[in-house]
């Protein structure tokens, strides 16, 4: 794999960062996830700005500007040519030595590399995936894309400690999203997902789904969600960058509604393979 840092392009196996970096230090940055399809990232405007608007909530300078960020992605895919992938960039505060406030004269670390999406195992698309619930002990800014993600992680390595494929978060009865994805629940044919906040990372994906789900005259409202409600769901989904719309059949062991992947579901991932399909064509 060819990586970008800091202004190079090296292999893997060259690059290097410094332990005093305050990524590695503090967990001090934010990323990006871009999906790659045909060679065409998805909805790049949009990942571009929230990038823009967590490195200016955490109050890091920007060391692109669009143009710059369009031609370092558009070199490194060159480089690591295949079919649908994932640009993933990473940007720190840079490197000093440890100290909580703010250093001076510092540049940002910038790091981005290019990943594989996976195919989804077709067994998914007809079982569905099993979930959990469990608390959210995230900070109160998850609406930024930290690098500080510890709390995921354990969130995520609970969910397959139980033989599940993702945790659904709960914060003071209502649940946010998932460890690493959005949510939805499907209740009276509705389709309902959480509004934005600062209790949730503004995914593209999600608002992509919304997109199509509204275009197509899908009944949908973005409302808080109980607990309860997942417990009485017709339908729950789970949407990201790279898994893109997830059924979920089974929480906490128990069936969401008929325990497969329900009609609103197959309609609205269906919408999303066309959209995926045109990104290719204008490729």
């Amino acid at each position: 794999m060819i990586i970008y840092l800091n202004g190079e392009f090296v292999p893997e196996t060259q690059a290097r960062v410094s332990v005093f970096d305050r990524g590695f230090l503090f967990g001090d940055g934010v990323y990006e996830v871009i999906p790659v399809f045909g060679g065409r990232p998805l909805r790049l405007a949009e990942h571009l700005e929230r990038l823009t608007r967590s490195l200016a909530e955490v109050r890091i300078d920007n060391p692109h500007d669009r143009s710059g960020w369009e031609s370092l992605f558009t070199t490194l895919l060159e480089k690591n040519p295949g079919g649908d992938r994932s640009l993933y960039v990473q940007v720190t505060r840079g490197v000093a030595r440890r100290d909580h406030a703010f250093p001076t004269g510092v540049r940002p670390t910038v790091f981005a590399m290019v990943n594989p999406i996976v195919p989804q195992n077709p067994a998914v698309l007809e079982q569905g995936v099993a979930a959990v619930v469990v608390d959210d002990h995230r900070w109160s800014r998850c609406d930024i894309k930290a690098i500080t993600l510890l709390p995921n992680v354990l969130a995520r390595q609970e969910a397959l400690d139980a033989g599940a494929t993702e945790a659904i978060l709960i914060r003071q009865g209502l649940a946010t999203e998932g460890a690493a994805s959005n949510l939805f629940v499907v209740g009276d044919g509705v389709i309902v997902t959480p509004p934005k906040d600062r209790s949730l990372l503004p995914g593209i994906t999600r608002d992509l789904v919304v997109e199509l789900a509204q275009e197509a005259g899908l009944p949908l409202m973005e409302s808080t969600i109980p607990e309860q409600s997942l417990r009485v769901a017709e339908e729950i989904w789970l949407t990201s960058s790279t898994r893109e719309i997830l059924p979920v059949t089974r929480l906490d062991g128990r069936p969401v509604g008929a325990g497969v992947p329900g009609p609103v579901w197959r309609r609205v991932h269906g919408l999303y393979q066309d959209y995926k399909a045109r990104l290719r064509e204008t490729a």
